[in-house]
């Protein structure tokens, strides 16, 4: 019998589908990669079209290591350098691989956060489609009881979209819409979108400091500085 391997490696499965918002997936990312969690990376079809638009990076397969630090070195207003991001412990799946690690429930991860959640993405996980890569690795996650958050990045919402939102719930998924908060003390629009990634995060149970929380005192985040 071969020995266990003392600290096997438990990545979170990150999702990005093709919802507006690839800074939130930035962002989250970012704050995985500061905390020490190794990621799995699953970009799908669409939101390459949404990331080259929303940013000018083209994501390519045989260069996503590269693409990858470009785009999150790059901050919310799309300047580019704003960050130093060592994307060493990032592994890159294909959209279309559903043989890759995350499609089967023996393969070891803590989680998957999908960041954005497209209305598409989410009713092909509400309904259990697996269509590609990351639907199928947010139903793994489901069946195997392990956190599953989904920041949607919709609006409005229409009825069916909600009863996909509650079926996901009543799975066990945490719904997490992408609705930045302003008590924090917002300056910057990387401060809004840090708000969102900071809750995604704390709904995975991973420590961060991107963003100031609620303390109990009303006007406290204008009324003191950093």
């Amino acid at each position: 019998m071969e020995p266990v391997e003392k600290q096997q490696r438990r990545p979170w499965v990150v999702g990005v589908s093709g919802a507006s918002g690839t800074p939130y997936a930035a962002a989250v990312l970012r704050g995985l990669l500061a905390a020490g969690e190794s990621v799995d990376l699953v970009v799908s079809r669409a939101s390459r079209l949404t990331l080259l638009d929303e940013t000018g990076i083209a994501f390519r397969d045989a260069h996503w290591r590269e693409d990858l630090a470009q785009w999150l070195a790059r901050g919310a207003d799309g300047k580019p350098g704003t960050f130093e991001v060592d994307v060493d412990d990032v592994r890159y799946w294909a959209a279309g691989d559903l043989a890759a690690g995350p499609s089967s429930g023996s393969y070891p991860v803590k989680g998957m956060l999908i960041v954005p959640a497209s209305t598409a993405s989410v009713a092909g996980v509400a309904l259990g489609l697996s269509k590609d890569l990351l639907q199928r690795a947010a139903s793994v996650t489901l069946k195997e009881r392990r956190p599953l958050v989904v920041a949607v990045r919709e609006t409005p919402l229409n009825g069916q979209t909600l009863k996909h939102l509650v079926a996901l719930d009543e799975a066990g998924a945490v719904v997490l819409p992408a609705s930045p908060a302003f008590y924090a003390g917002a300056t910057h629009i990387q401060d809004l979108v840090d708000f969102v990634a900071g809750r995604v995060l704390d709904a995975a149970g991973v420590p961060h400091r991107l963003y100031r929380r609620w303390e109990g005192e009303l006007g406290g985040a204008s009324s003191r500085g950093d």
